[in-house]
């Protein structure tokens, strides 16, 4: 998914971002605010992933929400 378009849907998808991790709060997800080098940073931070497994997961999550 192009990154310009996650940003711009990003409004939409932080309630599906908050169901699949529900450890990142609301503050956190508008900080995130649709950028994708931030959400991986956020899922290291919160659930201890390596970098690799923290952009897979985000990318599954923006592979599936386009």
């Amino acid at each position: 998914m192009n990154k310009e378009i996650i940003k711009g849907k990003w409004n939409q998808l932080k309630g599906e971002a908050k169901v699949q991790w529900g450890e990142l709060t609301d503050d956190e997800l508008d900080q995130i605010d649709g950028d994708y080098d931030k959400m991986v940073g956020k899922l290291q931070e919160k659930y201890g992933y390596e970098k690799a497994e923290a952009e897979r997961e985000a990318d599954l999550f923006f592979e599936k929400h386009s």
